[in-house]
This record gives C-alpha cells, sequence and structure tokens, in this order.
C-alpha cells in the first residue's frame, strides 16, 4: 500500500502528548488545562495595531527570504543593546517561531549519524527534529543534579559523531535557568572541537532573576553558537508564528538556503509588528507570571509533591513517582477523577515528573490547586 511507501523516518515520529492531553481535557467538560505553554494574554495592542495599516500600504506580497531588511536590523539593534551581541543584519534569519529555527539550524548542520546532546529533561522537538534529520539524539540526563549539567556526565556523552549541544534556559518544561557552573562545562566541552551549541533561548524574557548566564556571552565561540528566538512568549505571540535565528556569517549563508526552500520566507504583513515587538518592555507580564510561580510553588509544597522552583519561563515540574503510576497514566486519571490535565513527563524524557503550565488565569489556578490537593489526598489513600 502507499501508506507504507513514505519517508522512513515518519514511522518513528511520535505525536506531541502535549496536544494529546489539551485534547483529553478540551473534551472533558469542565476540565481545567494546564498544558499549553502559551500566554493566556492578548498580544499587547500597539503590536497588534501594526498590521492593518501595513495590509493598507500593500505590504502583502514577496519580502527577502531572510526577512524584511528593516526587522533584521532591529532585531540585530535589539541583540547588540539587550545582549551585548554583535550580529549583523544579514545575519539573522526571521523563521516560522522557534521550531522552525530548530529545524533549520539542525537540518543545516547535520550529517547522518550526527549526534545531538541535549540536557533532559527538554522540549520533544529537539528529539523528533534529530530524528527528521537522520541524526542521532543523546539525552543528558539532569534530573539527579538540580536540572544543571554536570560536567563529568557531559564529557561522558561526546564522541567523533557529536555535532550540536542544545540549551534551553530557562528550560522547557523545569524552569530551571542554567547557571555559570553549567554553562562552563559546555564551553569547557565544546572549545577547540567542531561542535555547535544551539542556544534556545525562547524564555530569555520570562525569568525571575537577575544575571542569568546565557551561552552566547562567550564571544569567543561566536562562529560555534546558534542563537534561537522566538516573539512567542515574551510578547504573548504564539499564533502568528515568528521567530529568528541569528549565527556568524561563515554558516549562515548555507543555512539561508535551508530556510528558504522550508517556508520562502514568513508573512511580509507581519514584519512592522514585529519590529514594534521588539520596542515593549514584557515586564508586567513577567511579574504577573511570577505572582502565578509563587502560588503555585507554595500550594504544590503544601500539597507535598517534590519540586525544583523555576526561575523562569511559565512551568513547574513535581514529581509524582511516589504513587507508583507512570506519568501517562497519572495524567490520564486527573483529567477523568479531578478534572485537571498537565502533561506527562514522559513527554520531556522523565517519567517521574509532570508539568503543569501556569500560564493560566489567577482563578483557573486556584482551582487547579484545589483539585490537585483532592486527587493527591485521594491516591495517597489507596
Amino acid at each position: 500500500m502507499m501508506k507504507d511507501c513514505l519517508n522512513e523516518v515518519l514511522y518513528t515520529a511520535r505525536r506531541s502528548q502535549i496536544r494529546e492531553f489539551s485534547a483529553l481535557a478540551k473534551a472533558t467538560p469542565g476540565c481545567i488545562a494546564l498544558t499549553l505553554g502559551e500566554p493566556d494574554f492578548d498580544t499587547p495592542a500597539e503590536i497588534s495595531a501594526e498590521v492593518m495599516p501595513a495590509i493598507e500600504r500593500g505590504e502583502t506580497h514577496y519580502i527577502e527570504n531572510n526577512g524584511r531588511a528593516d526587522l533584521r536590523r532591529a532585531i540585530a539593534e535589539f541583540e547588540n543593546k539587550k545582549n551585548g551581541l554583535d550580529y549583523t543584519p544579514d545575519e539573522v534569519i526571521v523563521t516560522a517561531g522557534a521550531t522552525q529555527a530548530l529545524f533549520t539550524s539542525l537540518f543545516s548542520i547535520l550529517n547522518p549519524g550526527d549526534e545531538v546532546i541535549a540536557p533532559t529533561p527538554a522540549f520533544i522537538l529537539y528529539e523528533d527534529i534529530t530524528n527528521m534529520c537522520r541524526g542521532k539524539f543523546v539525552p543528558l540526563n539532569t534530573s539527579d543534579d538540580d536540572f544543571q549539567i554536570n560536567p563529568e556526565k557531559l564529557n561522558a556523552l561526546i564522541t567523533d559523531k557529536t555535532k550540536a549541544i542544545v540549551l534551553n534556559t530557562p528550560n522547557n518544561p523545569t524552569g530551571t535557568a542554567l547557571n555559570q557552573k553549567s554553562m562552563q562545562a559546555v564551553y569547557d566541552a565544546v572549545k577547540g572541537k567542531d561542535i555547535f551549541v544551539i542556544c534556545d533561548d525562547v524564555y530569555q524574557y520570562v525569568i525571575f532573576s537577575d544575571n542569568v548566564p546565557s551561552f552566547t556571552d562567550f564571544h569567543d565561540l561566536r562562529e560555534q553558537t546558534i542563537l534561537v528566538q522566538s516573539f512567542s512568549k515574551p510578547y504573548a505571540m504564539t499564533g502568528w508564528r515568528i521567530g529568528y535565528l541569528c549565527a556568524d556569517a561563515s554558516i549562515i549563508d548555507r543555512m539561508q538556503l535551508a530556510h528558504a526552500v522550508t517556508i520562502t520566507s514568513t508573512p511580509a504583513m507581519f514584519q512592522s509588528a514585529c519590529i514594534k515587538a521588539l520596542t515593549v518592555d514584557p515586564t508586567p507580564y513577567v511579574q504577573k507570571y511570577k505572582e502565578r510561580k509563587d502560588f503555585i510553588v507554595k500550594r504544590i509544597q503544601e500539597i507535598g509533591l517534590p519540586l525544583t522552583e523555576p526561575d523562569g519561563a511559565f512551568y513547574v515540574f513535581p514529581r509524582i513517582d511516589e504513587f507508583g503510576l507512570s506519568s501517562t497514566d497519572f495524567c490520564r486519571r486527573m483529567i477523568k477523577e479531578a478534572g485537571l490535565a498537565a502533561t506527562p513527563g514522559a513527554c520531556f524524557g522523565d517519567d517521574r515528573f509532570i508539568r503543569f503550565s501556569y500560564a493560566a488565569s489567577d482563578e483557573d489556578l486556584k482551582n487547579a490547586m484545589e483539585r490537585l490537593e483532592m486527587f493527591i489526598g485521594e491516591l495517597r489513600t489507596e
């Protein structure tokens, strides 16, 4: 049959459990869904207000493959002002969200059999994209190291096939930010080797403490560093599907070819809105996330589930292995018996945990924690 004649890599591809459990929650009347990592705020009005004037100005035609020149210039200036990075506009590609930036990055650097290391728990797409690109995903488990990178464990995974290390900080699903020791461990592991470091920094501006390092701070490894960013998280623009990547001129000339044949370019009428977004201060949203983080962490601690307090993003990742259930079974039962949906930790590489997103209303979070307390209480009496 023709369905058996597809690209062989598709037969091992998995559907997103985040979407699966979101759909289960939606199909369950009255269920509170804390599954999706999506800001519950609307896109700021001043950003959205740029779209109709752009359409009225006729900005509905083809633009440069890499994004409009003035947006790439604005991104380069933004990264220089905020993070001290010296990328030029020609070293920026505007992408269809961070997902396409990650795909373009990994597709551009991987040959069949090349290995990609990622600290886990991790966003599942790192493994999926690596597999799609015929690479080999190599997990570096950090769960027993406070979600930080142990240098000895990292070095034990480095081989002559290692092509990239993917860093996501603050992390999805844990909310943990990698500290300077973790960054130094990666620096020491890749310096002098033909290994790229892909910095998935999409939660960089949703952070609750100062002086959190980024691997891009190591300017001497510029040629080995690929920065991935998104407008989705800090500016509540998830549905816009706009992000960007920055990379050294020595490699971006080839990377833009992979980008161009994937999507040609991002939508023309959104370019001006993204320029505007770079001028918007996300601090009020971050402060609200911090208040929600403080609330949900306190309640989960009162309920008695172990967790590491997040440094940023909008997730908590408590342990549930005391109950002898897989994270998938735990989450299925919680939807059915408590009307509360979370994402199984197995989705991120560790079955001992579940992930709650606190990008939800205060009322939903309050009710969710009451339902969680009831559900855990019942489990503990079984």
